[in-house]
């Protein structure tokens, strides 16, 4: 299986496209889109499965790297590889993926080869954004997770997609444009559109300070709205109020989070330190403006828009904490978030096909009709407010502690009154779908519980739960590999890479050039 190293990434970002681009060439009857979508998304999904079982934990710098020049003038490379930040997030979109197709598999009726289609393409979009090394790369996949996502939204809306999905495309497009002018600006500078480099010539003190701070602010906005940080999270309701339940699970928070951590603070450190406080603040009103409003919801697809805003604003409290502990945990409640998530909009998704609506107050006394429902579902509901025990303990313990010990403890304690109003609104919406009186929907409707299929995929992520709860060293060994906040050295703000180099770990460091490059470079910043 080591054969496979060099090509693994290729063959990750090609399979979807491949069952793309079979879906497409297949006639559209009986299932067969659903089933080449299903065996292409698990097909993948074992593929993603070979990174952590061949990846060295401790070795700092990339693996399974690939640099292969693409376009001569300009200079860009087909450059991806994988480190301890990218490496559980990549399995986590290929564990999605088959969770994404099983939830649409009684939802969508008409046009299934385009729907499985453009959701293959986004799969590959999401995992080019996870894997590129190359800014245009990366650019390139960026730009392209949000084509099938606008047009899946407006084709499959529930009642007004073609506004939602302008909406979405509007919002996380525009900053797109600052963006790609940020990274030809860093290309005219420096001549090099490779991650590695860039970091280097970012903190060496060549590049003018004031457009280095605009272009700083360029990737932040873009990577804010995807997110979103409060307050450009105008596009989320509406998306997760339309969008199939295959893409809700997958829109918001993941590609902006770790774009932050990799390109914003990664090549940007002292601007990202600058503006630490600001985005600490906007972190913290994002926690309780989003849990606030998640209280008072009367559909439950608005109710989890705005529970995501909550839950991702601690991420982002976390990021921008730029501690060590904190980065772990951000990216350990970032994977926990997608396990619980996914669940939960499964078993939402089932019961909005089962009732044919999402309006919270047309439920009640589900439990009794459907046990296999409420169990997982309450499991879910734990791990999202943060039972110890469950994953979402373990993510929320360390940031808050990192937060209260090291950044501010007046943040941590109003995050902890988030979580506590998230813990209110979640164990509501259990009450108020699945115990009380019986309402007159659930009383007309024949009980169908969860079927085989379903169960097949809820069960691995109830275990994944329990698992990450119990056990999250398994995960944080390599997590800790590849986060490197900036570090200050005698005043000096050092990026993450040569952070690592110079005062971490100088033996781990990836290449000896890297570590005389940031030993040249603090010799020149004292």
């Amino acid at each position: 299986m080591k054969a496979i190293d060099p090509i693994i990434l290729t063959l990750i970002l090609l399979v979807p496209l491949a069952g793309a681009v079979l879906v497409a060439l297949a006639p559209d009857r009986a299932k067969l889109p659903n089933w080449i979508a299903l065996l292409t998304s698990l097909l993948t999904f074992v593929l993603t499965l070979h990174l952590p079982a061949h990846f060295i934990a401790g070795q700092r710098g990339f693996q399974f790297e690939v640099n292969i020049p693409w376009i001569e003038s300009p200079a860009i490379c087909y450059h991806v590889g994988v480190d301890g930040l990218s490496l559980w997030l990549i399995v986590l979109v290929g564990l999605l993926a088959p969770i994404g197709v099983v939830a649409s598999w009684n939802a969508i009726h008409t046009r299934r080869k385009v729907f499985y289609s453009l959701f293959l393409v986004q799969q590959t979009a999401m995992f080019g954004v996870f894997v590129a090394l190359d800014l245009m790369l990366y650019y390139g996949f960026w730009e392209l997770s949000l084509v099938p996502m606008a047009i899946l939204i407006a084709m499959y809306g529930r009642k007004d997609g073609t506004k939602a999905a302008l909406k979405f495309f509007l919002f996380t497009f525009i900053p797109s444009a600052p963006l790609l002018v940020a990274i030809l600006w860093l290309y005219a500078r420096t001549h090099t559109f490779n991650f590695s480099e860039l970091q280097y010539q970012t903190a060496s003190g060549v590049l003018p300070a004031s457009a280095l701070s605009w272009c700083a602010l360029a990737f932040l906005f873009a990577f804010a709205v995807k997110v979103p940080v409060f307050p450009l999270h105008g596009w989320l309701a509406d998306t997760y109020n339309e969008a199939p339940v295959a893409l809700a699970m997958v829109v918001a928070g993941k590609l902006g989070l770790y774009s932050m951590l990799r390109f914003h603070v990664g090549l940007f450190p002292a601007q990202a330190r600058a503006m630490a406080p600001l985005l600490i603040v906007l972190a913290v009103i994002g926690i309780l403006y989003g849990a606030c409003l998640a209280l008072v919801q009367r559909d439950y697809w608005r109710l989890m828009a705005f529970a995501a805003l909550s839950h991702l604003s601690l991420i982002v409290l976390a990021i921008y904490g730029l501690t060590f502990m904190g980065w772990s945990g951000a990216v350990y409640q970032l994977l926990s978030h997608g396990v619980v998530d996914g669940a939960i909009f499964l078993l939402l998704g089932a019961l909005e096909i089962r009732y044919a609506t999402s309006t919270i107050a047309s439920y009640g006394g589900l439990a009794a009709k459907l046990p296999r429902t409420v169990t997982i579902f309450v499991i879910a509901t734990l791990a999202m407010i943060g039972l110890p025990m469950l994953s979402g303990f373990i993510g929320e313990f360390v940031i808050f502690s990192s937060t209260f010990a090291l950044v501010s403890r007046a943040a941590a304690i109003a995050a902890a009154l988030g979580v506590i109003l998230g813990a209110a609104y979640m164990l509501s919406l259990v009450q108020r779908l699945f115990y009380g009186p019986e309402s007159a929907l659930v009383s007309s409707k024949p009980a169908h519980d969860l079927r085989i299929g379903e169960l097949a995929i809820l069960t691995p992520l109830v275990v994944l739960m329990l698992v990450m709860g119990l056990a999250p060293s398994l995960w944080l060994n390599a997590i800790q590999t590849g986060v490197h906040p900036p570090l200050i050295k005698n005043n000096v703000i050092v990026s993450g890479a040569c952070a690592a180099a110079t005062y971490e770990a100088p033996s781990l460091v990836a290449t000896p050039e890297l570590a005389a490059k940031c030993e040249s470079l603090q010799e020149a910043q004292r």
